[in-house]
């Protein structure tokens, strides 16, 4: 068990990222969000606005107009709100898309869209006065004192500075006749409204970087930690390597199981030992059921020897095969003439002993190995 006290000096491995994410502890920067949220409604005035004031005055001019056969239609009131639907709705569904897309943006950009049950799920602690007391005079606590008083001066700077900035212009607006004036209403007001959207931006470039060190911070991990989660992750080293030997024994017990069924066992003489098997109806080429060097080497000659399986000596033959062969699979075509030569052999010599034949010639000392098969 990791023990809480230790110096936490180390990177959060991605496991212990990846479980944080899953219980909603991600990367957030609130400014962030509200910067993209304000400058994507500011972009939405800028690009809908004119068509949003066209459709405003000409709701106003519907809704004063007094037509004589209005008064006597019953149904003039759902007409003229079907006609104000019909000239708001355009540029309104316009500005809440920008704005919900912004937002969207704004708000995953930093640690990207993550959804957790877990973080949605009621906890009794956030009801834990104490817990609240510990929040309120933290070290986060204090960081967003002070971001919200740094948000209050640039913003109020930013204000008096665009408002010195277009004042005259502002002021002569009451000169102008409509529609223009809502026109230029609009625009500098959608003007100014990104200017203060922008100037809370300052305060997002500043608390993302923030946020993103932080996160990191708060997930750092001690060395044991570390260790504890790769024993938790990947198992016990001790564990694995009896698992291991564990199954290098059944393996090799089952291999042992298929000498006594082999034809013949090739050998080095002493440091390797193959064992071949050729069923001409079932395979294509004589197959590798057991092999080995030194101490299994030994064993296979053993076992071969208590069950009356030939064993040939040739060495060259015996390294090339244990070298370019896996187990239960057929040797190469390469090997093909020498194995065969083998083969023929001791067929040749288990009909002399059945005294069926002739005792056969002995086997050549060079078999014919290519070049790119020696070992």
């Amino acid at each position: 068990m990791a023990d809480e006290s230790a110096e936490k000096t180390e990177q959060p491995t991605s496991k212990k990222l990846q479980d944080a994410a899953e219980k909603g502890q991600i990367a957030r920067s609130k400014d962030m969000g509200t910067a993209f949220v304000l400058i994507g409604s500011a972009a939405a005035i800028l690009i809908f606005g004119k068509m949003l004031a066209m459709a405003l005055l000409d709701v106003a001019q519907r809704m004063m107009q007094l037509n004589p056969k209005d008064i006597f239609e019953t149904n003039s009131m759902f007409t003229a709100w079907g006609a104000v639907g019909e000239y708001i709705i355009p540029p309104l569904a316009g500005i809440f898309f920008i704005i919900l897309l912004a937002g969207f943006i704004g708000n995953t950009l930093l640690g990207g869209f993550n959804f957790s049950w877990q973080a949605a799920a009621p906890k009794a602690s956030k009801l834990n006065p104490l817990s609240g007391f510990k929040r309120m005079f933290g070290l986060q606590a204090l960081v967003e004192l002070l971001k919200s008083i740094l948000k209050v001066l640039v913003v109020v700077g930013i204000a008096y500075l665009l408002l010195k900035m277009f004042f005259f212009d502002i002021m002569a607006l009451s000169l102008m006749s409509e529609p223009n004036n809502i026109e230029s209403a609009l625009y500098f007001l959608a003007w100014l409204f990104l200017g203060l959207c922008a100037s809370v931006s300052v305060i997002a470039v500043v608390d993302a970087p923030y946020q993103k060190w932080n996160h990191i911070r708060q997930l750092k991990m001690s060395l044991q930690e570390i260790k504890d989660e790769y024993k938790n992750s990947e198992g016990d080293p001790q564990i694995k390597a009896r698992i291991r030997r564990t199954q290098m024994q059944m393996s090799m017990k089952r291999m042992m199981q298929e000498v006594p069924k082999a034809d013949v066992i090739v050998t080095n003489p002493t440091h390797y030992a193959i064992a071949l098997k050729y069923d001409q109806g079932k395979f294509r080429a004589p197959v590798v059921v057991a092999k080995g060097v030194d101490e299994v080497a030994m064993h296979i000659r053993k076992i071969a020897n208590e069950h009356k399986v030939p064993v040939i000596e040739s060495p060259a033959l015996a390294r090339s095969i244990y070298h370019t062969t896996e187990l239960d699979h057929p040797i190469p075509e390469q090997l093909f003439a020498a194995v065969a030569q083998v083969l023929a052999y001791v067929y040749q010599l288990r009909m002399y002993k059945k005294g069926k034949g002739n005792r056969p010639k002995a086997l050549a000392k060079e078999l014919p190995i290519p070049e790119g098969y020696r070992h």
